[in-house]
């Protein structure tokens, strides 16, 4: 776990051990998720890279007879 600290202008800087486990870039966009008294970042990426990432799903679901 890691401390950082809150400038005035309220940036922060990710620490570069997490940066580099994540493969962050400069301008790369996150999701900011606040959670009671907890704040997470979610690394968003781009469509092409998501492709396939439900591969194997089973999607198949019961359905009553009567919905078919």
């Amino acid at each position: 776990m890691e401390t950082i600290v809150v400038s005035p202008k309220f940036h922060v800087m990710i620490p570069p051990r997490i940066r580099k486990a994540c493969a962050l870039r400069p301008g790369q966009e996150m999701r900011i998720v606040q959670y009671d008294n907890r704040i997470e970042l979610i690394l968003l990426k781009p469509m092409p890279t998501r492709r396939g990432f439900l591969k194997g799903l089973d999607t198949t679901i019961e359905r009553e007879d009567d919905r078919v």
